[in-house]
């Protein structure tokens, strides 16, 4: 049954846990922007695209903002609460600190379970169709701008020079155009004046030139049986096509095969199907390594290895070969030895991306579950924390918000890495933060809960100075007698 005392404190953490998320996501967001802003400037990006990116971007950064926000809102909530004394007035009224965070606890299970479903369903395509976007970004062409003075060559065939541009950015004056011939030397067009302007659908740079002259070569090559050709002309229209300057739409299907873009039930067949190998490479083995080793169909299971003096014995083959055959045997062993030792390598090779790729797989399978548990191990840190610091705001909260998040966002860093490299198994670097936490808050809320001083300067003041007086009384014990 819902009291009083519920209603209150989930409106006292409504509001900070609003604005920390939302703070939160727009930090993580601009951290996308800040590593790709080589990339995104001077795209000519129009605002649709950059809102459909930044959306992409915001879906995907949801599940990290979450634990953080958490974090930082409880410890505000509760901070608040201790700083006005109403923890203390709780306490004073019989209700315990689990108690009066009881209604937080239970809106953190449901955020949580409202981050697993988020991290499953939704984050596999926005991840998707981020990747794709992303991917047209970075490979389109910067945006169509020719400068005063400067050879500008992004228009494939030509390469364009413009002496001066007038005010109203269409007037050009002293325009030199290039054109790639491939048969014989580049077509070479001069022209005192002239306008450009961009068509409507800006598919196309229309170039009107004034009184100017274009110089074309014709003929076959290596020879000197060629038609020169010298055009004057007082009006000349060249058209430029501008196709290569869109952003062209790649299909999400090209990303498909990242694990990051697999909800839990595909990963599931994946790793079921990437851990059920063995039987596969066992038959692939025989079937390209056993042609080369045909004495091996020889062995049986009464065979025992020579001891070390029938080894001294027959220690050269020399002896069993004549002198006519012996070369043909050693280039026949070498030639078989090699393609079998290449086809070993290619196996194993093939075998250990095989790995890699499932523990991939694995990783982005605990992911799905470590980010939801972490709102929870979060908050556990975050609320017996701010009841302890009793400190409202923004200022002591963020500190220690940040401080935890990032110890946080280093043990998840680490582990991945760890587990990436199989240094550790996934289950083990995945959950590395998690464990590493769950203690922490464990202890906090037992601190929390007999109203510690852990944070209180004070405390630490008379607790420093109680040693120094007894370390002053031990160094001199005649002072004490008198």
């Amino acid at each position: 049954m819902i009291k009083k005392l519920d209603i209150l404190i989930i409106r006292a953490f409504a509001g900070p846990f609003l604005a920390t998320f939302l703070i939160s996501l727009f930090v993580l967001v601009m951290q996308f922007f800040w590593l790709y802003i080589d990339d995104l400037v001077g795209k000519g990006l129009d605002f649709g695209t950059l809102s459909y990116l930044t959306g992409l971007v915001a879906i995907t950064w949801v599940p990290l903002a979450l634990p953080l926000a958490l974090l930082l809102s409880s410890i505000m909530t509760f901070g608040n609460l201790g700083e006005t004394f109403e923890i203390v007035a709780i306490k004073a009224a019989g209700i315990p600190l689990l108690r009066f965070m009881r209604p937080l606890l239970i809106v953190t299970v449901f955020i949580s379970a409202i981050a697993f479903l988020f991290a499953n369903n939704i984050i596999p395509v926005a991840q998707l169709k981020l990747a794709a976007i992303k991917y047209d970004i970075i490979i389109a062409k910067p945006a169509f701008d020719i400068k005063e003075g400067v050879f500008y060559n992004k228009i494939n065939g030509y390469v364009i020079k413009i002496g001066k541009k007038e005010k109203d950015d269409s007037t050009i004056r002293n325009v030199i155009i290039y054109e790639k011939n491939y048969a014989l030397q580049d077509n070479l067009l001069l022209a005192e004046n002239g306008t450009m302007r961009v068509t409507p659908d800006k598919k196309f740079m229309e170039f009107t030139l004034h009184n100017g002259i274009r110089y074309e070569e014709k003929g076959p090559r290596q020879t000197l049986a060629t038609d020169f050709t010298q055009t004057s002309f007082k009006e000349y229209k060249k058209v430029f096509d501008l196709s290569s300057f869109e952003i062209n739409k790649t299909n999400d299907s090209a990303f498909i095969y990242d694990p990051k873009m697999l909800s839990i039930r595909q990963l599931n067949t994946t790793i079921d199907s990437l851990e059920n190998k063995e039987k596969y490479y066992e038959n692939r083995a025989r079937i390209e390594v056993a042609p080369y080793l045909p004495f091996a169909k020889y062995a049986d299971s009464l065979w025992k290895p020579l001891d070390k003096d029938t080894l001294k014995k027959y220690a050269s083959i020399h002896q069993f070969l004549p002198d006519s055959q012996r070369h043909y045997v050693y280039e026949r062993s070498l030639s078989q030895l090699g393609t079998a030792g290449g086809n070993i390598n290619l196996l194993n090779d093939d075998l250990n991306q095989k790995e890699e790729s499932l523990r991939l797989h694995e990783i982005e399978w605990h992911r799905k579950f470590t980010l939801s548990v972490a709102c929870i191990v979060l908050f556990l840190i975050g609320a017996p924390l701010g009841s302890i610091i009793r400190k409202g705001g923004l200022g002591t909260p963020l500190v220690f918000a940040i401080v935890f998040f990032v110890v946080f966002h280093l043990l998840n860093t680490f582990g991945e890495k760890f587990s990436k490299e199989g240094v550790v198994p996934p289950i083990e670097g995945m959950w590395l933060s998690t464990l590493v936490l769950i203690p922490i808050g464990a202890f906090l809320t037992f601190k929390a809960m007999r109203d510690s001083q852990l944070f209180n300067r004070e405390f630490y003041f008379r607790t420093f100075k109680q040693v120094k007086t007894f370390l002053s009384t031990f160094r001199n014990p005649s002072d004490s007698s008198i």
